[in-house]
C-alpha cells in the first residue's frame, strides 16, 4: 500500500508499506479521503507536541472514509464495493477503563497515526487498509465520501458535549473556529444550545462558524472590546468551549463565564497558567475532553441523514501524490481550514 509517511519534522514522504493480510474479522478498504488534522500538522511541521515525539517513521492520518474491497470470512453485513465513513478508535475492550464505558481512556488504544505509544501506532493516511469491521460505519447514498471523511473531527466535538453535560437551552461560547470548533457549532446547534458565540482570531474560520450555525461571531484581532458586555454581573457563558488550545482563549473563558459555568478544555497545546481565583471563586467547572468513541456511530448518523452538513470547513482537495503540498496548503490558516487528501486522485479548491 502506499502510504503518506512522515520520519521527523518537514520529513514527509509517500512509501510503499507491506498490506497484512484480510483477517475472518477484518476489512480491506480502498480509502477515498483523508482530512488532514491539527495533530497531523503537529508531527509535521514540529515532529510532534508537547513530550510527544516521532521516533519511528509512521504514517500519518485518521480522519478517512473508503470502499470495501474485501470482506473477511467472519465478517456480517458488509459488502464489496459499500461505502463506509471509519473509525480510527480501536480500544482493546477488556482494560478497567474500558470494562467501565470510558474506551477513549483504553490503556491499549491503537488510535490511527499516533506517536503516544511506542511502537508508533501508523495511520491511515494510505491507498489501501485491512480494518476491523467493528471500524466501518455503513453511509447513506446521500453523502459523499469526502463530507463522510469529517465524522471524526464530528465525533470530537460530540463527546465534548457530552463532557459538558448538555447545553440544552443554555448561551455558549467557542474559541477558536477551525474544522473541530465549526463542526462542534453545528453539534451544539443540534443539542439545543439557544444561543451560540464563536470567536477566533481570523475571518476565514469565523466564516464558517456562521455557516455552522453561530448567532454571533467576534474577531478578537480586530475587536479587542467585543467581549465587555459578556464580562458583566460576574460573566455571561453558562458554557464554554476552548477549541484553541491558547493560554490569551482560556483567560478570556474565565473572564466572560458566568458562575458554576462548565468549561471544557477541547484544544491541545503547551502547560499554560490558570487563574485560580476566578476558578475558585467563580466555583467554574473545567474539564478536559479527549478524543471520543461511542460518538463516532452519531456522528455518522447525523451526516447521512444530513441534520449536519460538514462540508463548508472543506477548503481544499488534494491528491495523495502531492502530499507535501496538501500538508503546506493546510499549515496556511490564513486560506485553509480542512484540507483533504484523495486518494483517488480528485483535486478541488473550494
Amino acid at each position: 500500500m502506499q502510504s503518506i509517511v512522515c520520519h521527523a519534522a518537514n520529513d514527509l514522504r509517500l512509501e510503499a508499506l507491506s498490506l497484512p493480510p484480510v483477517g475472518a474479522k477484518q476489512l480491506l478498504v480502498n480509502v477515498a479521503f483523508g482530512g488532514i488534522c491539527g495533530s497531523d500538522l503537529h508531527y509535521f511541521q514540529h515532529g510532534g507536541f508537547g513530550t510527544v515525539r516521532i521516533k519511528e517513521p509512521m504514517a500519518l492520518g485518521h480522519e478517512v472514509s473508503g470502499v470495501v474491497e474485501a470482506v473477511g470470512a467472519e465478517v456480517t453485513g458488509f459488502t464489496r464495493g459499500q461505502r463506509i465513513a471509519i473509525s480510527p478508535s480501536r480500544p482493546c475492550g477488556h482494560c478497567r477503563f474500558c470494562q467501565s464505558g470510558a474506551h477513549n481512556q483504553c490503556l491499549s488504544m491503537r488510535f490511527y497515526g499516533s506517536a503516544m505509544p511506542f511502537p508508533h501506532i501508523q495511520g491511515a493516511f494510505s491507498d489501501q487498509l485491512v480494518i476491523d469491521a467493528s471500524q466501518a460505519h455503513a453511509l447513506s447514498d446521500g453523502i459523499t465520501l469526502s463530507a463522510a471523511a469529517l465524522a471524526e473531527p464530528l465525533s470530537v466535538g460530540l463527546h465534548a458535549i457530552q463532557r459538558a453535560g448538555g447545553v440544552l437551552g443554555k448561551t455558549v461560547l467557542v474559541t477558536g473556529c477551525g474544522p473541530i470548533g465549526s463542526l462542534l457549532i453545528a453539534a451544539l446547534r443540534r443539542a439545543g444550545a439557544a444561543y451560540i458565540v464563536a470567536a477566533d482570531i481570523a475571518d476565514l474560520p469565523l466564516r464558517c462558524a456562521k455557516a455552522m450555525g453561530a448567532d454571533e461571531t467576534i474577531n478578537t484581532m480586530a475587536d479587542k472590546s467585543a467581549f465587555a458586555k459578556y464580562r458583566i454581573d460576574k460573566g455571561q457563558f453558562d458554557a464554554v468551549f476552548e477549541a484553541s488550545g491558547s493560554e490569551a482563549a482560556l483567560h478570556l473563558a474565565f473572564d466572560v463565564i458566568a458562575p458554576r459555568g462548565v468549561l471544557v478544555a477541547i484544544g491541545l497545546g503547551s502547560n499554560i497558567t490558570l487563574p485560580m481565583n476566578q476558578l475558585v471563586a467563580k466555583e467554574i467547572d473545567l474539564r478536559g475532553t479527549f478524543r471520543f468513541h461511542s460518538e463516532f456511530a452519531t456522528a455518522v448518523r447525523f451526516l447521512n441523514e444530513g441534520l449536519i452538513d460538514g462540508t463548508p470547513v472543506i477548503t481544499a482537495i488534494v491528491p495523495a501524490n502531492e502530499a507535501l503540498r496538501a500538508f503546506e496548503l493546510a499549515s496556511d490558516k490564513s486560506q485553509s481550514l480542512k484540507v483533504q487528501i484523495s486518494f483517488s486522485g480528485e483535486s478541488t479548491k473550494h
